[in-house]
């Protein structure tokens, strides 16, 4: 065997051998998402999907105590990582026969993020009336409204779904996880993942 045919078959295996490293690296990051999940133990749900999964339920109407129609729409979300909670800013409209005009204004409400097992699904715990803002509102009404406002938050969005994972995403090495720990960041949230 010459000299030259010894560096060609070299050649030739480290040239094979990138070309298998460069598949198994490409297979790889295909799969990278899946995998980065239980490599890390972690996964961060951004801030644009949690907006666009809370914009699903919105416009929403509904009577008030038989006297008033509430509409909410523009659902707005803000995180605050200070207290592991989001806010939903929603523009509200709100109509009745007894009052001279529709009202306009805002209400914001915070919401606990939680799990829930049986549906697999991040979901809204505890909403919370922070502030409501009613532009022309007559002082006796404006009570009725708050307290019924606060008692539709709580109906409308408590386990309300933000994020459903696909029982693969919850699949790893033949182990199942599960989300523990959810954690309100920056960006979006955290969410930790740990064996089942």
């Amino acid at each position: 065997m010459s000299l030259p045919f010894a560096m060609t078959k070299r050649r030739r295996l480290i040239l094979g051998g990138g070309v298998g490293l460069f598949v198994f690296v490409v297979l790889l990051l295909a799969c990278s998402k899946s995998i980065f999940l239980f490599v890390s133990g972690r996964y961060t749900f951004p801030v644009q999907k949690i907006q666009a999964a809370v914009e699903k339920k919105f416009p929403y109407e509904q009577q008030l105590l038989q006297l008033f129609k509430l509409k909410l729409t523009q659902p707005q979300i803000t995180l605050q990582p200070k207290t592991n909670r989001l806010a939903i800013a929603l523009n509200a409209h709100i109509s009745s026969p007894f009052m001279a005009q529709p009202v306009t204004g805002q209400f914001t409400l915070s919401s606990e993020l939680a799990y829930d097992r049986v549906s697999r699904s991040v979901v809204l715990k505890h909403p919370q009336i922070e502030h409501l803002q009613l532009d022309g509102m007559e002082d006796e009404y404006r009570r009725q409204v708050n307290t019924a406002a606060a008692l539709l938050a709580s109906q409308l969005l408590d386990n309300y779904p933000i994020y459903a994972f696909k029982p693969d995403q919850l699949l790893f090495a033949h182990v199942n996880y599960e989300p523990s720990t959810i954690t309100v960041v920056s960006d979006g949230m955290r969410i930790q993942l740990v064996e089942r």
